[in-house]
């Protein structure tokens, strides 16, 4: 048996009970969840624009859509 298994084991149903709960607690708080996978789906979508801009001008104008300004 375990220390903590033996401290346990001490205390009374009630107190148990809140131990119990409070491990639940740490696990759910602390506990490694499944990451969700980024799913790259824009891959391409310029294709159209690389015989208008180079690559250059095309980070220009992609600050322009975004409302900044950048001289050219």
């Amino acid at each position: 048996m375990t220390k903590i298994e033996e401290m346990i084991k001490k205390l009374s149903p009630e107190l148990q009970q809140e131990v119990e709960d409070f491990i639940e607690f740490l696990i759910e708080k602390h506990g490694k969840r499944p990451r969700a996978k980024v799913k790259v789906t824009y891959r391409g979508i310029l294709k159209d624009l690389r015989d208008k801009y180079t690559s250059v001008q095309l980070q220009h104008k992609a600050m322009e859509w975004w409302g900044n300004n950048v001289s050219s």
